[in-house]
Order: structure tokens, then sequence, then C-alpha cells
């Protein structure tokens, strides 16, 4: 007696896609090759998760199923007798619907038997073990927002607008990220990871510029973890000269983009598990985080652009199925600078302008001295044309008494 699958199951997938697959037909085909065969039976067991619901034969010829128990079915064929030289051809009908997930195949063991005794050497093909992986296809997307999107930074905004710590001089404006993940089916998602990328410093040898306060994970479904800033208010000392910073002040302008994609950048990460997500359900994750303003207003760049990226890591139990749907998003915020000096850069520029018009002052009076303009006689061209005047005026007088 010989047992062997025809099809299994809808498909010829490698795989079975729970959620997206509701109905699994396992097709087979019985031969004897035998004498007649008398009350030949074929048993299945299977999962308790997937339900029989009917079978279907090919021809009318006499097979009959029973379910004997739950993750059990008795099917008896061509009773009494199995002719022989005979194929018979079954499929079975089961409903997958509920399938967890928990194992990672599906299973049906498969065994032919008759009342006929056989021999020992031909029983190797009565018994059929079929198995397929189960696999949760899903399509995930992930979106965020950040708040505030733009913030002022600089000497002249009031240092009551940012967050000052206990026992910390510094000024920190705070933020706050909310990512939200979704996954759209057709499978249960059995769990994820959310890596959250952050630009956490101007240069690459310069201090963090971020200090977490906490991150939550929605009904607590997951948790996050990341590098603690041991030293939350850095406040760089300043070493350059004052006509350095005169210099970068007039210099102020243009965009600085900080990215965490760009080779070289020192990034902070916040890596989040996520539990289980039904169908359709979303998953949110708050973060709530410090920048301190003290780090940079040591840059000479206008505007400093901050690109913050979420990315989606499925569980290895997890397919992507493709839609177009984005697995990665990047929020963007901005700090610009007041654009107004400090005090003391103020006072000398003032005292350098009146410096630099004294120079120009005495340079003009060299030159002119130079061209000769001081070296003038001008008493003697002033005594010259009071003379001729006088002598002018004389002769007019002489002509009107002839």
């Amino acid at each position: 007696m010989d047992t062997r699958t025809v099809t299994f199951p809808h498909s010829l997938l490698s795989h079975l896609a729970l959620g997206g697959v509701r109905n699994v037909s396992l097709n087979l085909t019985i031969s004897n090759a035998g004498d007649d065969a008398y009350d030949t039976n074929i048993y299945l067991n299977f999962s308790r998760e997937v339900h029989y619901i009917n079978f279907l034969q090919r021809e009318e010829k006499g097979i009959s199923c029973m379910l004997v128990e739950l993750d059990f079915l008795k099917c008896s064929v061509g009773f009494p007798f199995m002719r022989a030289q005979t194929k018979y051809h079954l499929s079975v009908l089961f409903d997958t619907s509920r399938l967890s997930g928990e194992n990672e195949t599906l299973l049906f063991l498969v065994h032919a038997r008759s009342a006929n005794p056989e021999h020992d050497s031909t029983l190797h093909d009565n018994t059929l073990e079929l198995s397929i992986p189960l696999v949760h296809e899903v399509d995930t997307t992930i979106t965020g927002v950040v708040t505030p999107m733009s913030f002022v930074y600089g000497n002249s905004v009031d240092r009551s607008r940012f967050l000052q710590l206990d026992d910390m001089e510094c000024s920190f404006q705070p933020l706050n990220f909310t990512f939200q993940v979704i996954n759209n089916g057709p499978s249960r998602l059995p769990g994820s990871t959310v890596n959250i990328r952050i630009p956490n410093r101007l240069t690459g040898n310069g201090a963090d510029m971020f200090h977490i306060i906490d991150t939550q994970v929605s009904s607590c479904r997951g948790n996050c973890t990341w590098h603690r800033n041991p030293k939350p208010c850095t406040v760089p000392q300043d070493k350059e000269s004052i006509f350095h910073t005169i210099f970068a002040f007039f210099t102020k302008s243009g965009r600085k983009v900080l990215d965490c994609d760009r080779p070289g950048r020192a990034c902070l990460t916040i890596s989040c598990s996520l539990s289980s997500q039904a169908k359709e359900e979303a998953t949110s994750i708050d973060v709530q985080m410090l920048l301190n303003t003290e780090i940079l207003q040591r840059d000479s760049s206008s505007v400093i652009q901050f690109v913050t990226r979420g990315h989606v890591q499925l569980d290895d139990r997890a397919v992507e199925v493709s839609t177009g749907l984005p697995e990665e998003i990047s929020l963007v915020f901005e700090a610009l600078h007041s654009q107004e000096p400090r005090g003391y850069v103020v006072g000398w520029i003032i005292a350098i302008s009146l410096l630099v018009g004294i120079l120009i002052f005495l340079l003009l009076a060299v030159l002119l001295w130079k061209m000769g303009f001081f070296r003038r006689h001008y008493r003697e061209i002033i005594e010259a044309e009071k003379n001729r005047k006088d002598s002018d005026e004389s002769w007019d007088w002489v002509q009107k008494s002839q």
C-alpha cells in the first residue's frame, strides 16, 4: 500500500502566511499495489489549532471520514474492500484562521492501514509526515512627529523660555518625539524592534547634546533602552580670542545639517522592543529629551537642522510584504540663532569701529600732508589777492576821474 501527497496547500508556496490563508486543502492519493485490501483506513493527526471542515473525493468510491477527536481524523477507503491495483484520491479541507504561530511549522501525520497482513519491508510508504513553515506576513509602516519643529536660541533669548535642571547651569530645550508603528497585516506581527537615531554632536570629538528624560510605549507593550548621557550639562569653555568671536559673529550664516546617515556622524540610538501586534493595530513610542543649548551657541551656523530617523526591524518569524508603505521615517527640527551678539561683543565692535575710524582719519591726513596740502603759503596768496583787488579799485577810480 502506498500513500502520498499531491499538492499542499492552496498553492505551491514555500510557507503558509498566517492570517493570509484561511483554508488549507490536504490532497492525498492512496494506492494499493497488492491484493484486495480489507478495511482500509487513513488516519490523520494534526494540530488542535486547525479545524476539520470536510473532505472531497474525486470520484464516488465509498470514502467516508469521521472526526474521532479534535486533532484526529479517520477516513475509511473503499469499504469493505479496496481493490487491487487501484488508486483513490482524497482532499481534506482544514480551517487555519486560528493558527497562533507559536509553532514554527504546521504538521500533518498521515498513516494508511488495512486489516490485511503486510510485509515489514513495504510498511515504510504507509506513513507520511507533512509540514509547512508558518510565517507571519505583515505590512508595517512607521509615522512620527516632533514638537517643537523649531526654536530660537541665543544670548538675547530669555532664559526662562528654556528649562533649567536642579544644580545645573545649562539651559535645555525640551523636545518630544512620538513614533507610531502600524501593522497593516495580513498576519499578526509577533514582535519588532524600532531603532531611533538622533545626531548627538556638532563635531566628531564634541560633547553630547541630548539628554533623554523618559521613554514610554503605549499600553506597556514594549520597552526602550539607550546610552545615558553621564554629563548632560556640558558648557564648552571659551578658548577663542575676542577677534575670532567677532569674526564668527559677522560670518554667522548658512545652514548646518546633522544627519545620522552621513558618514562620521556621532548619533544617539534608542532601541525599543515591541510585543506582538494584531492586524491594523498601532503601537506608539513617546520619547522626552532635552537639548543643551549652551553647545549650540558655540557653532557658527545661523540654522542647525537635526534629522532624526526611525526604522522598524521585524521579528525573524515575520516577512515584510512590500506595498510601498515606508518602514523608515525621518523627522526634522531646526535650531535658529537669534543673530544678536553678546554684550561684550557689541562693546568691542564699537571700540574697534572707533579705532578704525581714527586710523582712517590719520591715514587721510598723512596722505594730504604728503601731497603738500598743508605746505601751501596761504598768507602770501591772501595778501597777493588783496593787493590785486586794491590795484583794480585804484585803476577804476583813475579812469572815472579822467
